[in-house]
């Protein structure tokens, strides 16, 4: 019932993944939401987010940045970092700015990854069309209402999925606590 929702991986941060591995077993293209998988909710792109671009970016990957947000912020984060193309107001979990961001960057599902910290919207829009789902914890803890509220039915959805990791020997982080 719940593994529609289920991630194909779960990890502590963006941060921490092995991109370089990624590249190597065949990915060429990363999908990120941005609040709370790459900064705080609302903050503009940090060091840490800019290394991470520059780095993403020598290694070979397309980057788009896929927001439910409104331009102005979308844009204004992308214009920060190197390298990334983006689509705002992109409905997730629909699947239609995933599949305009593949078309854009060229590539398909086998080849292309999705990184976001909600599981209603970046990882069920990922797994609806194919694509490799990382979920994330997220950053910080402070976030609107609406999402207070997903994440409480999110919380039901990961006990199945610890319990299904449990069964099959898969690691994952020992909670969904954000970073800060």
């Amino acid at each position: 019932m719940f593994q529609k929702f289920f991630p194909d991986e779960w990890v502590a941060s963006t941060y921490a993944l092995p991109f370089e591995k990624m590249y190597e077993a065949g990915k060429r293209a990363l999908i990120f939401d941005i609040d709370n998988t790459l900064v705080p909710h609302g903050a503009p792109a940090d060091e840490r987010a800019k290394e991470l671009f520059e780095r993403l970016h020598a290694i070979g990957f397309r980057i788009t940045l896929l927001s439910n947000n409104k331009e102005p912020r979308v844009k204004s984060f992308c214009e920060d970092v190197v390298g990334a193309e983006y689509i705002y107001k992109a409905n997730k979990p629909a699947k239609g700015g995933y599949e305009t961001a593949m078309k854009n960057m060229g590539t398909v599902p086998s080849t292309t990854v999705f990184i976001g910290d909600q599981l209603f919207t970046d990882v069920w829009g990922a797994k609806r069309c194919g694509i490799h789902s990382i979920l994330v914890n997220p950053i910080e803890k402070k976030e609107e209402i609406q999402i207070v509220i997903k994440r409480r039915f999110e919380a039901i959805v990961m006990h199945f999925y610890k319990k299904k990791c449990d069964r099959e020997h898969i690691e994952y982080p020992k909670d969904r606590r954000p970073e800060r």
